[in-house]
């Protein structure tokens, strides 16, 4: 693929694995404006180039998979710009979740806010021993804007949604693994361990892969994220 963005870098192997990368290390790839655009533009991108038979993203560096939205940019937003901005957000999640190829995160490091949405969004989730997950956006007076509050109760069920949304904490991999949140924890690279999963899933037939995603796709469908975003503004 052709990577001419600012903040992913884009990378697809041999056998049509395409791993995409926040790459905003020195911010601990907070998600910004430009980011989402860039992931909006890169998902519809994958989306039509039937070479990639599955996607992984992850975040650059040691630290850090997606550690929040862009405080700055959250700072500035009134209540209708608010409104937009998590509808944005939920946009570009949703066409992640749309996919019809599987889609794992590595989760190499924090998972936070708008990071551990992003996650969320993909079907699966792999992480590395150290990294934690969190929704903590009551500490800045908000709610999970992303799609956060529909996904986590879908994984986790309501009353441990709302322990994490009310309290704020975050949960370290092992104890994310034993309430659903992510499918495994890895000592190892967990984009090596996405590629080896997503290697069995691919030997498996691609219209039931494509088929079970749809299937299961409908089990959340509903009003719930156009009240989240109401709620967000």
């Amino acid at each position: 693929m052709d990577s001419t963005y600012e903040t992913l870098l884009l990378d697809v192997d041999e056998t049509g694995i395409c791993t995409l990368t926040i790459n905003r290390p020195d911010k601990l790839n907070a998600l910004n404006n430009l980011v989402l655009e860039e992931l909006a533009e890169a998902v519809d991108a994958i989306k039509e180039n039937f070479k990639i038979k599955s996607l992984i993203i992850t975040g650059a560096g040691e630290k850090g998979f997606v550690a929040g939205a862009d405080i700055k940019e959250l700072s500035s937003l009134d209540p209708v710009s608010g409104q937009k901005a998590s509808q944005k957000g939920q946009s570009v999640f949703q066409k992640i979740e749309d996919l019809t190829i599987p889609v794992i995160a590595a989760v190499n490091g924090y998972a936070l806010g708008g990071g551990c949405e992003l996650a969320m969004a993909c079907h699966l989730r792999i992480a590395f021993d150290k990294a934690a997950f969190g929704l903590p956006e009551v500490s800045l007076g908000l709610i999970p804007g992303y799609g956060g509050t529909q996904r986590l109760t879908q994984l986790v069920g309501r009353g441990k949604a709302l322990e994490l949304i009310m309290t704020g904490r975050q949960v370290k991999a092992d104890e994310a693994y034993e309430i659903g949140l992510i499918n495994q924890v890895t000592e190892h690279s967990p984009v090596d361990e996405a590629k080896s999963m997503l290697s069995k899933i691919m030997k498996q037939g691609p219209v039931a892969i494509k088929n079970a995603l749809l299937a299961v796709k409908e089990a959340g469908s509903g009003s719930g994220y156009e009240e989240e975003a109401k709620l967000f503004g």
